[in-house]
């Protein structure tokens, strides 16, 4: 059980320099007792309006270093202040607000919520266990316009989709890597000087003059996980979803126009989804 969708902003003032971090928070417990479930005995249930509060303090004491290690101090209390606790899990979003800025000056006060994918982190732990890290990024929307196909796939008497080796590709990226028990890393190193978005950004859409093609969106998940393991020693285990949108070409001939693929329209529903998970060999096998 647990407490969902805690929402802050937690703002930290250096002279005129304001820093702001805005997130969401979900914490959920597993007691050592199920009494509460089987018995309607409370005694050892912490209530989520208490757990809220734990969040809130620890925002107000600690500040936001980052969403990782907010994370990891959520779970380290309720791990050192509850002996009922045998399990916490905690996830933590962070809301994309970027510092305005002119002319390369920063603003010392004004921000813009910029949406291109929401960082996200998890922490978990069992008692008497370590504590697992997750961090990824979900709700990042990528689109290129050609340098994508789809040929060569199976094909019987159910199958009517054209082969296609020119078409747009896009859709809804989901990342989520494991760093494995978590250590003293350096969380806003590994995203900024990594850099692991813009690693997912650069295999999607290859050199910036001409492309990469795409065989299939199973093939472009693929290539971002490579390129992420084969950058960043820290992940371990990354698990990519790609959810498609499809475009179909609108038919003009009765207008009396041609249309070479220059207007589309989105196909709402089905859609397609790719997923796959990738990781060190060394990990897996542990």
């Amino acid at each position: 059980y647990g407490k969902n969708t805690i929402k802050f902003l937690r703002l930290h003032k250096e002279g005129k320099k304001h820093i702001v971090k805005e997130v969401e928070v979900c914490t959920h417990l597993r007691l050592i007792s199920a009494q509460e479930y089987l018995e309607g005995n409370n005694s050892l249930v912490i209530p989520t309006d208490t757990m809220k509060n734990i969040v809130l303090v620890l925002a107000k004491k600690n500040g936001i270093a980052t969403i990782e290690q907010f994370a990891i101090d959520i779970c380290n209390l309720f791990m050192t202040t509850y002996c009922q606790v045998a399990y916490v899990k905690t996830y933590v979003q962070e809301v994309p607000w970027q510092r305005l800025h002119e002319n390369g000056v920063h603003h010392v006060h004004s921000f813009i919520c910029v949406p291109d994918g929401i960082r996200f982190c998890e922490a978990e732990q069992c008692r008497n266990g370590p504590l697992v890290l997750f961090a990824g990024i979900k709700d990042l929307k990528l689109m290129k316009t050609t340098q994508s196909g789809f040929e060569g796939f199976h094909k019987d008497q159910y199958t009517t989709l054209p082969e296609r080796h020119d078409r747009i590709l896009c859709g809804e990226l989901f990342c989520k890597w494991s760093y494995g028990e978590c250590r003293d890393f350096d969380f806003d190193c590994i995203w900024y000087v990594n850099k692991i978005r813009e690693c997912i950004l650069e295999a999607f859409a290859g050199p910036p003059d001409c492309g990469e093609y795409s065989a299939s969106y199973q093939k472009t998940v693929n290539t971002i996980q490579m390129l992420v393991l084969s950058r960043v020693s820290q992940v371990q285990i990354i698990e990519a979803i790609l959810n498609n949108t499809f475009y179909n070409v609108v038919d003009m001939k009765n207008l009396g126009l041609t249309n070479d693929k220059e207007v589309l329209v989105p196909v709402e529903a089905p859609y397609g989804s790719c997923a796959c998970t990738l990781g060190r060999k060394k990990f897996l096998e542990a």
